[in-house]
């Protein structure tokens, strides 16, 4: 697990990881990835009939340890149903389900972590501050495939510092900070 507290020559490092992904990747992974977000926003606009910020908040909430596939198998089966049940844990459904009763994503998901960072990217993908920080996320800026070992990204000190370095990277790319995310994800991903 990397420390909370890193050296400055250890943020560059993370950083610098971060841009070498972004050069390497394809100009088809670069589409996908500038076009991710708003892919999504598109898809939470149309599953919560017109209200994005809700159909944001719902795909983030069932976001945890589900494919992509997967989360929006189950936001769209939540709104067709009027309710998310089944598929997930109590706690993601039950912010589901708040959510789509209309209590603000804000006052239900953890803002300043992942889950909070993903509606906000989704809600509005011209963010030009939030930037999801997951497993893949991580694991590029740290050069290593973490696989099932813990990354430690609950802790705010750490998700935080790697936010910073994408944020850095985004600014030495000439880039948003989400859009390097997604992009360096996408090549992520899709490596050999």
């Amino acid at each position: 697990m990397i420390p909370v507290k890193s050296t400055q020559e250890q943020r560059t490092d993370y950083t610098r990881a971060i841009t070498e992904k972004w050069h390497t990747a394809t100009t088809d992974q670069k589409r996908q990835g500038r076009d991710w977000y708003t892919t999504a926003h598109n898809l939470a606009v149309e599953i919560a009939g017109g209200d994005a910020k809700k159909g944001a908040g719902v795909l983030a909430a069932l976001s945890a340890n589900k494919s992509w596939t997967e989360n929006c198998r189950l936001a769209r089966k939540a709104f067709t149903e009027g309710t998310a049940a089944g598929g997930h844990v109590r706690d993601a459904l039950t912010k589901a389900n708040r959510i789509m009763a209309g209590t603000d994503p804000s006052e239900v998901l953890p803002i300043h972590l992942k889950t909070g960072y993903f509606y906000l990217c989704i809600a509005d993908p011209e963010n030009t501050e939030a930037v999801v920080i997951d497993r893949h996320a991580h694991d590029i800026a740290v050069r290593e495939i973490y696989g099932q070992r813990d990354r430690g990204l609950g802790a705010l000190g750490r998700y935080n510092l790697l936010a910073d370095c994408y944020r850095n990277a985004a600014h030495e790319i000439g880039e948003i900070p989400s859009k390097v995310q997604a992009v360096t994800w996408v090549s992520h991903i899709e490596r050999e």
